[in-house]
């Protein structure tokens, strides 16, 4: 298979052309096009188109180490930033990013059912970023485990740390923060640490943590009248949870806002939870029966909210 996630390819028998968004298998790849479709074909029906190259292909390298005054030599800051392809969304590039002093002697295996693989293998340079690796984001449940090794190398007069080993299992939780701006590389993405800071305990703090006085209480914002339950008003990543998680996130904002409203003395609240298949209705419902401080609750202005809303009257 000599195709990768994000290739540009063009069918041989056909005017069409589109991006490489998922391997199937060795013979058959799935190609997106401009209507956004996956297309399943053999990869033999294909070529590719050169010229393209996705976000971060080409790494920003330092070909020569310049000398680095003690003072200034960063040992911390490796980090895997994870964009989506600027042509085929529904694919992601994995790259190291590298805003160390030191020259990294990096390697990524993958290991999926006792199966590994070496992905990536190579010397990068201080203050550089490679790409490493491609993904399908909607396959993340299916993605392999990642195991990253990384020994420190400079030419300066500087002890260098001990090697780097990280095993990681991505979950969708590590792609619900918003996007940020990933250092070295002219884009925005996830961005995940692998050398984490040294934890330093402050003995004081630690003491006065004990000696928290008894009044200390946690302050709950004012909310709003109307509260939408949407879970795309929640959660960015919200399409690549499971139903059972969407409804989790979804009761524990209606719990925290329902607390917030009486601890604030709101008289009434309405929750926008939409028609739906009414799985998150009844547990509205189920919970606001039970409630001490819920005098009534109905369907909410049908004009305004159809059957997708529930208002709620405090004692």
């Amino acid at each position: 298979m000599k195709y990768k996630l994000g290739d540009f390819v063009r069918f041989v028998d056909e005017k069409m052309e589109g991006f490489v968004t998922r391997i199937i298998d060795d013979q058959m790849i799935g190609v997106t096009g401009e209507d956004e479709f996956e297309i399943p074909v053999l990869a033999s029906k294909v070529t590719s188109v050169h010229g393209y190259e996705p976000a971060g292909a080409k790494k920003a390298a330092v070909d020569n180490e310049a000398p680095v005054l003690a003072g200034e030599f960063e040992k911390k800051g490796i980090y895997l930033g994870v964009v989506a392809d600027t042509k085929a969304n529904s694919v992601v590039h994995f790259h190291l990013v590298n805003t160390t002093s030191f020259t990294l002697l990096a390697a990524l295996t993958t290991e999926k059912q006792q199966v590994f693989k070496g992905e990536f293998a190579e010397a990068v340079s201080p203050g550089s970023v490679v790409k490493i690796y491609s993904a399908q984001l909607a396959d993340l449940q299916l993605w392999p485990t990642f195991i990253f090794n990384v020994v420190y190398s400079t030419k300066q007069n500087i002890e260098p740390p001990a090697p780097l080993v990280v095993r990681e299992k991505f979950k969708a939780k590590d792609f619900s923060t918003s996007k940020k701006q990933i250092p070295l590389l002219k884009d925005t993405g996830w961005l995940i640490r692998l050398d984490e800071p040294e934890v330093v305990i402050d003995a004081q703090k630690l003491k006065e943590s004990f000696f928290k006085s008894p009044e200390e209480k946690v302050v709950l914002d004012k909310p709003s009248n109307e509260i939408d339950l949407h879970i795309e008003k929640l959660r960015d990543d919200y399409q690549f949870l499971q139903n059972s998680e969407m409804l989790n996130i979804q009761l524990a904002h209606f719990h925290k806002t329902l607390d917030a409203a009486i601890v604030h003395q709101l008289p009434d609240m309405v929750f926008i939870h939409g028609a739906g298949n009414g799985v998150l209705r009844n547990e509205l419902h189920k919970a606001l029966g039970k409630h001490p401080k819920v005098q009534t609750f109905m369907d909410a202005r049908k004009e305004k909210f159809g059957y997708g809303a529930t208002k709620v009257i405090f004692k």
